[in-house]
């Protein structure tokens, strides 16, 4: 089999670790799901779940607002 044709298989981080919630104050695990540029990571590059990632995204917005994350990175 050629690997360029089958994608590999990615696990969502919050349902493998059985992680209770995402909370915005958490500053070392939003941290992980941003770029270099403090955007927010796709779901295709992160392999979260579609659930986790409206909720993580939510998460970083509000960190955002409370200024526990920066907007832009420069």
């Amino acid at each position: 089999m050629n690997n360029k044709t089958q994608p590999k298989q990615r696990h969502c981080f919050f349902c493998v670790n059985k992680e209770q919630g995402i909370d915005y104050k958490d500053m070392r695990l939003l941290r992980r799901f941003t770029s270099s540029f403090a955007k927010i990571v796709p779901r295709k590059r992160s392999g979260v779940c579609a659930g986790h990632q409206r909720k993580l995204a939510t998460a970083i917005k509000r960190a955002r607002i409370m200024a526990l994350l920066p907007f832009i990175q420069k």
